[in-house]
């Protein structure tokens, strides 16, 4: 990871976590002014059962295959896929295969 006062680069997230064998990993990787980045990698089968965020939240899958089921709605996201989801939105995480995901939460607070 490059940091300068004005700037911070991450060359390659999915280096940061790997895949663990029948668990669901997570890493903090940026923390900033308005938002922080974290990883989570998930081993086939794997899921965050249903929760909310007390923020708005993005969700890019970097690897794999993710079922990701939204105030009751399900959509299987693949590498590039991305969702926004608003405060307090219900939400859920399945993992059809290994697979690598990053959270960025999007609020003042988090730095």
């Amino acid at each position: 990871m490059t940091s300068a006062s004005t700037f911070t680069a991450i060359a390659d997230l999915t280096e940061r976590i790997t895949v663990q064998p029948e668990a669901t990993v997570s890493r903090t990787v940026l923390r900033a002014a308005g938002v922080r980045v974290v990883m989570f990698a998930f081993d086939a089968g794997q899921e965050l059962t249903e929760h909310t965020a007390e923020m708005p939240v993005l969700l890019q899958v970097l690897k794999g295959r993710l079922a990701i089921t939204a105030d009751g709605r399900t959509e299987d996201l693949l590498p590039g896929g991305l969702m926004h989801l608003d405060t307090r939105v219900p939400h859920a995480v399945l993992a059809h295969e290994p697979s690598l995901l990053v959270l960025t939460m999007l609020d003042d607070r988090t730095n």
